[in-house]
């Protein structure tokens, strides 16, 4: 078993102990009114939870008329579960105390543990995190706000409205407590339950990923949402977020720190360009992880997956009310992925012949007043839009009423097509104008149409519902996948690589290779890079020239010049010796005025190439995603255009291409108006090997960039003009 897996069956075992307690003790418990710990007291206590609920405060006998007991020895069985309501100091003794008595899991309330940075804080969190590794006890915390676990009635969540606890589809996780809180009443509002809320806190012990892991195999959730701030373990994040995805469980995340200037400035284009939520979903959006760009949006796609389910396709069978609204949603659904085919001939004839004169039967449809007055009618439209078997969903322009009565009929007709769509084993979704507020009434009729969706405004909920029909394809392709290697071949690391992973280990920083060390780097994994050699005198320069062949690049070589051509390092066209003697000796001259230090390699004289089109690759290692590769828009229009994709490594050869087609220069690299198509295949090719390179150096690689790489037509390699190899780590990581 790999360790990520391993992880995984281990949190899902301490999980199971924090959701499924024996009993639950209270540590510090108290019953002055207005206190936090009798806050958590009162709510413990007013849940049905089955099991025995014990306090434990030396200087106390009693509170709220019940025994109160001086230590773990003194209870009547052992602890289960241990809520500790003290202050932070007394924190990782009482652990400590607890384990040993037998408790199995724990949640820590109280701050303090170096949230502010603080040494005593810091110092604080380092001896809890020395109990929970030697012990093993599950805990959740510190500064969290408790948890909600309907199935067994634990319920030690700290606040102050009224709780509705039930089973429910939905589980909330996160490191804010504030958050899941109101993302808990919020869904309330919407008629949604949520089954169990673990708020996770500094995460010093359990974390995000074993719950997720945990709620992946709980039968009771259909859908998981997680507000993230930082992954603690990528490889148990992603192994978890895979076992949810292969059971049919979307996890949706919103997650903090998506703008560029939440992120460490890199020192090359690739990292430059490496914005969070682009690797972000680049790493994870294969093993299912669905990132919502906003809570309102996380909320739409709740709603969906609660009463639709999962798979959801593409294609789009809508009807409005006005021919507005058709034109609202067309503008939504452009650019999102989500398409409105053209209707099978029958059904758009007998669609047709139903909405009368005056009224459009495309797709989607203006009902028109005719439907509009009639049920019947408006009913058998939809009966109409089921028999087109290239559906896969239904939108109707609808929302629920505040009152009765607010809408005449309306209540008979929603009833009659959520029985329509579920005798047929259709999805269907009723889409609002604006986002609209739920009333007692509005909550009381939803709860009697558990077969269809209630989104909220037009735009968030397509772009919701393109976000769940990218996720079923995924998961459909990992399911098709399944037992395939993911990756390549496992490849002996050459000798090169291998000294150049001891470089990094002594390193105390990063450190550059010099261009042409770079790029033999990368020749050596078969990619294609100009002819080149180094030169040490302007007649060397001009020998080599003559070799290579004219016209030649000039460049200064050393592993200290980042960017060379800001300094007029670099002369390019040089079409006879003496263009590359007066270049040789302008170089110098321009490197000196610059304020560089030291000396350089030398001059390299290089194959200089014409036409093509200028792409970037690149691989940065992100300070949370690990290693990310990136292909796109290069040269020139790099930061202009900004045309870049992103995947995870190892990357396979199909998943280039992908990549590729994923960016807006493939429409040009296929052939745009009449030019010559470059072959794709062999750019996938170029990033596979880039792959593996970076596979290989593994923890010693910071960064590649290679701009620009050429692809050229006529069936060749596409060929790395420049590059930029950066080893060792950053002291941030």
């Amino acid at each position: 078993m790999s360790n990520a897996k391993q992880a995984v069956a281990t949190a899902i075992e301490q999980v199971g102990a924090l959701v499924n307690p024996r009993n639950i003790v209270l540590v510090g418990a108290s019953d002055r009114p207005g206190s936090w710990p009798a806050t958590v007291w009162k709510t413990v206590h007013e849940h049905g939870f089955k099991g025995n609920i014990y306090a434990v405060n030396p200087n106390r006998d009693t509170i709220g008329g019940k025994p109160c007991y001086k230590d773990f020895a003194s209870l009547p069985e052992k602890p289960d579960h241990v809520a500790f309501l003290t202050p932070a100091q007394h924190v990782p003794a009482g652990l400590a105390a607890a384990a040993a008595a037998g408790a199995r899991s724990a949640t820590v309330f109280a701050s303090g543990f170096g949230e502010d940075g603080s040494p005593d804080g810091l110092q604080l969190a380092a001896e809890l995190r020395r109990v929970v590794e030697q012990s093993g006890i599950g805990v959740t915390g510190p500064n969290c706000t408790g948890n909600i676990i309907a199935d067994s009635g634990l319920v030690t969540l700290v606040d102050h409205r009224k709780l509705n606890v039930a089973p429910g589809a939905v589980s909330l996780v996160g490191q804010s407590g504030g958050v899941l809180l109101y993302a808990n009443h919020i869904l309330a509002d919407r008629g949604i339950q949520v089954g169990k809320l673990i708020t996770s806190g500094n995460e010093v012990g359990l974390n995000c990923a074993d719950y997720i892991a945990y709620l992946a195999q709980d039968e009771a959730t259909r859908v998981i949402f997680c507000y993230l701030e930082a992954i603690k373990d990528l490889d148990k994040f992603k192994a978890a977020c895979a076992l949810a995805r292969d059971n049919g469980k979307p996890v949706i995340v919103f997650k903090i720190g998506a703008s560029e200037e939440g992120r460490k400035a890199a020192m090359t284009h690739t990292g430059a360009l490496a914005g969070s939520s682009a690797v972000f979903d680049a790493v994870l959006q294969d093993v299912g992880v669905l990132r919502a760009d906003s809570l309102d949006e996380a909320v739409e796609m709740i709603e969906l997956v609660v009463h639709l389910g999962v798979p959801i396709g593409y294609n789009i069978g809508a009807m409005s009310l006005s021919g507005a609204y058709r034109g609202i949603l067309v503008d939504a659904a452009a650019g999102s992925g989500m398409k409105f085919p053209k209707l099978a001939d029958d059904v758009e004839r007998r669609l047709t012949d139903l909405l009368g004169v005056g009224s459009s039967a495309g797709n989607p449809a203006d009902g028109g007043f005719t439907v509009l007055t009639s049920v019947e009618k408006y009913i058998e439209a939809v009966n109409i839009f089921c028999d087109d078997p290239d559906l896969d969903i239904l939108v109707l322009q609808a929302e629920l009423p505040r009152e009765e009565g607010m809408a005449a009929n309306w209540e008979e007709r929603f009833q009659g097509i959520h029985d329509l769509v579920t005798r047929r084993g259709k999805k269907l979704a009723f889409i609002s104008m604006f986002s609209r507020m739920y009333t007692d009434y509005t909550r009381r009729l939803r709860a009697g149409l558990p077969n269809v969706a209630f989104i909220h405004e037009t735009t968030k909920s397509v772009r919701a519902l393109a976000r769940l029909a990218k996720w079923s394809e995924l998961a459909r392709r990992a399911s098709g996948e399944a037992g395939t290697a993911a990756g390549n071949d496992a490849r002996d690391a050459s000798p090169a690589v291998i000294e150049l992973r001891e470089r990094a280990k002594c390193a105390t920083g990063t450190f550059l290779l010099n261009e042409r060390d770079s790029k033999q780097l990368l020749g050596s994994y078969g990619m294609a890079v100009t002819r080149e050699e180094v030169a040490s005198s302007a007649d060397e320069a001009v020998r080599l020239a003559d070799a290579i062949g004219y016209p030649v690049v000039l460049k200064a070589v050393s592993d200290r010049l980042y960017h060379k051509s800001d300094i007029g390092a670099v002369q390019l066209g040089l079409g006879s010796a003496e263009a590359v003697k007066a270049a040789y000796w302008l170089i110098h001259e321009n490197v000196g005025r610059s304020g560089f230090e030291g000396e350089l390699d030398g001059i390299l004289v290089c194959q200089q190439i014409d036409g093509g089109k200028e792409l970037v690759a690149g691989i940065q290692r992100d300070p949370e995603m690990g290693a990310v590769l990136m292909i796109g828009s290069g040269g020139v229009l790099l930061e202009l255009m900004q045309d870049v994709a992103f995947a995870p490594l190892p990357i396979s050869r199909r998943r280039a291409l992908d990549l590729i087609r994923s960016t807006r220069i493939a429409k040009l690299l296929g052939g745009y108006r009449g030019e010559a198509a470059h072959d794709l295949s062999r750019i996938a090719d170029s990033l596979v090997a880039l792959g593996n390179l970076a596979v290989d150096l593994g923890d010693a690689l910071e960064s590649i960039d290679i701009n620009p790489l050429v692809s050229r037509a006529g069936g060749k390699d596409p060929i790395a003009l420049d590059a930029v190899v950066v080893l060792g780590r950053e002291a941030a990581h």
